[in-house]
């Protein structure tokens, strides 16, 4: 028996933090809700989301570090005209870097297609790019000779694989939940704001009454005088 009340009591904490955010969003005037509205209707037009854009600047930062990278391994390995013939006319999947470069290049189009210009709200582009490059250094780092080649052997590889997995987990952990957040935040707004346009508006002070306030006294007289009218009567 001593259960039930627990039980009831956990039931409604629920309720309550469920219902929190709504509270909150009918606890604010019209003017701000108004205000909150045409916020996220300002990001809307703005067509992508401050987080998506911080995203699509890293995987460019992905790609021009890479390239830098490659040009200067083509510097110092005996000049950019001869080794780049050598990488790409003559390109060698166990010496070469111009893959490298191609994976690069790879990870940049899919994801500014996917993440950019589609404006997708999934990770399966994410997840197909870091697999494709995980997969393909793993395979070319146990089969090619690239560590024989000095520290870009080891470089290139390696910050390839790091930056694939960190715009996976800035996608993940950042990107898509940060935006469905503010989502819901939307929809419960408007949800606020059709609730309020149904809510007639406030009563003005013509629609009260008031009486004019009666002095202290005057109700005890008054008070004394009906009693006093049986006797005058008997």
């Amino acid at each position: 028996m001593n259960h039930l009340p627990e039980n009831m009591e956990n039931a409604l904490t629920g309720s309550q933090s469920s219902h929190a955010s709504l509270r909150d969003i009918h606890s604010i005037n019209p003017t701000q809700l108004m205000a909150r509205i045409e916020s996220y209707k300002g990001r809307e037009k703005k067509g992508i989301s401050d987080v998506r854009r911080t995203f699509c600047l890293f995987v460019t930062f992905d790609l021009l570090f890479v390239t830098l990278l490659w040009i200067i391994e083509l510097n110092v390995n005996g000049g950019i005209e001869n080794t780049l013939e050598k990488e790409v006319v003559q390109y060698d999947y166990y010496s070469s870097y111009f893959d490298i470069f191609l994976l690069a290049v790879f990870r940049f189009k899919v994801l500014i297609l996917a993440y950019a210009v589609c404006r997708l709200r999934h990770w399966w582009a994410i997840a197909l790019t870091t697999a494709v490059t995980s997969a393909f250094l793993l395979a070319k780092v146990i089969l090619s000779k690239l560590f024989f080649q000095g520290a870009f052997g080891y470089m290139l590889p390696i910050i390839s694989f790091i930056l694939a997995w960190i715009e996976t987990w800035f996608l993940d952990f950042k990107v898509l939940p940060q935006e469905a957040e503010e989502e819901n935040r939307l929809l419960i707004v408007q949800d606020a704001s059709e609730r309020e346009a149904l809510i007639p508006g406030g009563l003005s002070d013509g629609q009260f009454y008031s009486p004019p306030e009666s002095e202290a006294g005057s109700d005890e007289a008054e008070e004394k005088q009906d009693s006093e009218k049986p006797l005058l009567e008997l």
